[in-house]
């Protein structure tokens, strides 16, 4: 029986789809009956590319999850998520090819420490693949969350570590786990869930690593040309507010109020640089008021002496990975 079902979301990808299910279904080798030992689900976020007529013709092991319309990132994995009975569910984007073992080398890495939530895989660029595009993610006390070893060689992360949280483009998750913290909040739609998802599973006291065995190819920005546009800087500025409203409490929050306040605003001036100063000074207040609403206070991790410790420890980080990400 398998232990892994990939899970990878789709809107309109269809140009991608070959190269991704071809290296994914060619990564391992296949059992006696010739099917391969995981099992993969599409979720098609309501496509008009021809993607779902596509998958049906040339990947018919593949089984189906389609939607209407566009309901998001959060809202299509989540239910590839519920959909599956594996032990694990691997999450993978639409727009990536992976290198030989990737499945097994994500199935054994969480296997090896019942506290491991989740386990990201080294996701390198598609067009220059001796360049990292993550090594697992980090969060700091300016309120950034940001790419470990973006752009740095590949050559340079090859032993497993422990990271703040796993990018959701290339990762592998406790399916327990999630049942009992919860699945991606569909609020997000798209943008900061993995990071929300990750600082949640720190709370609740479980660990988040990075896996180098497993290689990732990802197109990315880089073939989309689309690395700032006005959807992407208001639903992420939005959500970078809502992330802090919800996972720390309220004393935690007047202690990074300065960095917050600088980092916010270091933001605002690269953005108003960019043209879309506007555009993020309105999701950062769309944020304030989503935190604080009656829908945002539901989604709150509720505090509990008994996580004092575990906050002290994510608090720590938050200042060091400040060092980190100047540090580069």
């Amino acid at each position: 029986m398998a232990e892994t079902t990939v899970i990878i979301p789709n809107y309109n990808g269809k140009k991608y789809l070959e190269p991704c299910l071809t290296s994914l279904f060619s990564c391992e080798q296949s059992g006696q009956d010739g099917e391969a030992p995981f099992l993969v689900t599409v979720v098609d976020n309501g496509s008009d590319d021809g993607s779902v007529e596509y998958i049906r013709v040339h990947f018919p092991q593949v089984k189906l999850i389609c939607f209407a319309e566009n309901k998001g990132f959060c809202a299509a994995v989540n239910a590839g998520i519920l959909a599956s009975d594996t032990p694990f569910v691997l999450l993978l984007n639409n727009d990536t090819t992976v290198e030989d073992r990737f499945v097994s080398f994500m199935t054994e890495a969480i296997s090896e420490n019942a506290g491991f939530f989740s386990v990201g895989a080294k996701m390198v660029s598609m067009q220059e693949p001796d360049r990292v595009d993550t090594a697992g993610d980090f969060y700091c006390a300016l309120g950034w969350a940001f790419a470990r070893g973006k752009g740095k060689p590949a050559s340079h992360y090859m032993q497993p570590c422990d990271v703040f949280s796993a990018c959701a483009g290339a990762a592998i998750y406790r399916k327990d786990i999630l049942e009992q913290i919860g699945l991606f909040d569909e609020t997000h739609f798209a943008y900061l869930e993995d990071m929300d998802l990750g600082y949640r599973a720190r709370l609740y006291g479980y660990r988040n690593r990075f896996e180098p065995r497993a290689v990732v190819h990802h197109a990315g920005s880089a073939f989309s040309g689309s690395r700032y546009n006005a959807f992407k800087v208001r639903l992420s500025s939005r959500n970078s507010v809502y992330l802090i409203g919800k996972n720390m409490p309220p004393l935690q929050i007047l202690l990074n109020l300065p960095f917050l306040v600088m980092g916010f605003g270091i933001k605002y001036l690269f953005f108003l640089r960019k043209g879309f100063g506007g555009i993020y000074a309105k999701g950062l207040w769309k944020g304030l008021k989503l935190a604080c609403s009656e829908q945002g206070r539901a989604k709150h991790v509720p505090f509990a002496w008994h996580r004092l410790p575990r906050y002290v420890r994510v608090e720590g980080e938050l200042l060091y990975n400040i060092f980190r990400r100047f540090a580069g």
